[in-house]
């Protein structure tokens, strides 16, 4: 997790009620941001204090009022709380293990010392901006080709 707060996360910090927190806390609190394209979301997050409660994890979650956040406003929060280098994941567990505590909440976790692995990104796809395959295999640059 980054080592400082960005100015805009510490003015979204809720400091008042249950979930109070001021900056003190770093990166653990919970904050009321407005997306880049408007959408109000509410974040809590465990910060880099990890306590034996969270066994080690960094955990942010992410909540939208009407709908689960999209991938560009995940984004969006994975990097005002990690660095770029840093890999965080979103995990789909096995039914069993379902937790909902909010219907349009969505998770982000990192361990700081566990290794995680990750497939090549050639098995995702190109990394050739504005490139990406095509339904028939072939590779096209866009909607238009």
């Amino acid at each position: 997790m980054r080592k400082r707060v960005e100015l805009q996360l510490e003015d979204a910090r809720v400091t008042t009620g249950h979930m109070r927190s001021d900056e003190s806390y770093g990166l653990m609190g919970a904050f009321r941001l407005i997306s880049p394209k408007g959408y109000d979301l509410f974040v809590v997050s465990s910060g880099t204090n990890p306590s034996p409660e969270g066994q080690g994890w960094e955990h942010v979650s992410v909540a939208g009022n009407s709908r689960c956040p999209n991938w560009p406003e995940m984004c969006w929060i994975k990097n005002l709380f990690w660095e770029p280098h840093e890999m965080v994941v979103q995990y789909h567990p096995p039914e069993s293990e379902y937790v909902n505590c909010h219907p349009y909440c969505l998770h982000l976790w990192r361990h700081p010392t566990l290794p995680f692995p990750m497939p090549p990104s050639l098995l995702v796809g190109p990394k050739t901006v504005g490139r990406y395959w095509g339904g028939g295999g072939e590779t096209t640059s866009g909607p238009e080709s």
